[in-house]
């Protein structure tokens, strides 16, 4: 078994010196002639290189994965600046308008709209746009933070998240705006109570004392207090420059929002078979009864104790005693946290009334017809029903009926399966959208399922239609 290793780890070293990059779950092993010998679910667990040598190789390839990275994004979307007149988020941030997903030479929306799937995929018409979005580096993975988030926590605490090896890709326009609001279930009359501050471990308490019951409060702490993960820990095999304390909770759902940090999903072998997957908020986490967006875990405290022990650690509870895996106790810790998450509350909706429909004397004769397109001829009520825009289940849209599959920057474009509804409520406030932040605005969103449900919208009816979810 040692001599497999070390022919193993030759050969994955030989490798990414041209590559440049790093693979940590679901392996080939490889002989140094290149022949596969054995595929290996395990990342390795012994050090063969120094950390000077991961950093000096790892930093050096830095310029060319991020440029074949972003090549793709420019080749996928329409990357511009381009806000919607009068529409923000929380505060003041613009929220971005208009489908950023770039059609294939010679095909419009209407004319792609009235092919087959099969015509579609034969073709090769299916907008890249909407196909499985890869991680920045996806044979290396793990978890990568935007600049706003990386620049307040060092501000805060000197904890830095940055990556030598990987910076973020999604420009920033298209992310939710930073810091988030919070509001509170218990709290409403207090409307945003995050004082316009990110909150950390520093400032917490200030913020919070009074305002939360003191199981509540320690939730929180334990939500904000960072513990090792894959990229970002004390080992050789970090991602960091310095040793790293780790991640916390809501360093990913900043002010429990999103920031579009991503990473891999760690429930899937072969590497190139991982999903990336995208942040999304914890508003709303009290009336959703399935939790990560595929495992369909069944309650918020599984999340929270499943996300200690497996996802940090890509699905590898091996290197996870390496790195130094954080086991919280389920009947105080995890109860705690869980606390704190269900008070997240959705941003308010003054257009709506309590059965989650427009007030006619408030809502405009645009988002009046993007209620009826929702509920009907739109097809999204199916799924995205009652007050919260939830039917809390999974479905499977099989959107591979539309390409074929193959490989993109080190992803294998093969299905999405089943994946949860997520809640629509406060919709506008946590672009981009889809599980793995592949659709960058909502117009790109009801384009995308237009083409997969066939639902054939005018185009007078796609833009109502985005008119009505962003006052959801």
């Amino acid at each position: 078994m040692q001599n497999l290793r070390g022919v193993r780890r030759t050969a994955i070293v030989s490798g990414l010196v041209l590559a440049g990059v790093c693979l940590l779950g679901g392996n080939t092993l490889v002989s140094a002639a290149g022949q596969d010998t054995v595929k290996n679910s395990y990342a390795p667990v012994d050090d063969k290189e120094t950390f000077a040598a991961i950093h000096s190789r790892m930093v050096s390839a830095k310029p060319g994965i991020m440029k074949r990275q972003m090549d793709l994004l420019e080749q996928r979307y329409d990357l511009s600046d381009r806000p919607a007149k009068g529409v923000t988020m929380d505060r003041t941030k613009p929220v971005q308008e208009g489908v950023r997903v770039k059609l294939p030479a010679g095909v419009s929306w209407d004319e792609l709209s009235n092919l087959t799937p099969d015509q579609i995929r034969d073709r090769g018409a299916f907008p890249q746009g909407f196909l499985p979005l890869p991680h920045a580096n996806h044979p290396e993975g793990g978890m990568v933070f935007p600049k706003t988030e990386l620049d307040e926590l060092n501000k805060q605490e000197a904890r830095d998240l940055t990556r030598f090896d990987l910076d973020f890709d999604i420009p920033d326009r298209f992310l939710a705006e930073f810091p988030a609001a919070i509001y509170l279930t218990t709290r409403p009359d207090l409307g945003d109570v995050s004082q316009g501050k990110l909150v950390t471990i520093d400032n917490y308490y200030d913020i919070f004392s009074g305002i939360l019951n003191p199981k509540q409060i320690e939730g929180l702490r334990l939500l904000l207090t960072p513990f090792p993960q894959q990229q970002f820990n004390q080992t050789t095999d970090r991602r960091s420059d310095k040793p790293s304390r780790g991640v916390a909770c809501l360093d990913c759902h900043q002010n429990g929002g999103t920031n579009g940090a991503f990473h891999l999903v760690g429930d899937i072998r072969p590497q190139e078979f991982r999903h990336r997957i995208e942040t999304p908020a914890l508003r709303g986490v009290n009336i959703q009864r399935l939790f990560g967006s595929q495992r369909a875990l069944k309650t918020v405290e599984d999340f929270t104790e499943f996300e200690q022990r497996a996802a940090y650690f890509d699905g590898d509870h091996v290197i996870a005693a390496k790195k130094g895996v954080n086991v919280l106790e389920r009947g105080s810790q995890v109860h705690f946290m869980a606390e704190f998450e269900e008070l997240l509350d959705f941003p308010p909706a003054p257009k709506l009334m309590w059965d989650g429909k427009l007030d006619p004397k408030l809502a405009t004769a645009a988002e009046l017809h993007g209620q009826d397109v929702f509920f009907n001829k739109g097809r999204c009520a199916e799924c995205h029903s009652g007050q919260y825009f939830t039917d809390n289940q999974m479905h499977d849209l099989h959107a591979e009926r539309f390409y074929k599959q193959h490989m993109v920057n080190g992803m294998m474009m093969a299905r999405d399966g089943a994946i949860k509804t997520f809640p629509l409520r406060g919709i506008k406030d946590t672009p981009p959208y889809l599980h793995d932040g592949r659709l960058l605005t909502l117009d790109d969103t009801v384009e995308y399922f237009n083409l997969v449900l066939g639902t054939k919208l005018t185009e007078q009816e796609k833009k109502d239609l985005v008119a009505y979810l962003r006052v959801l």
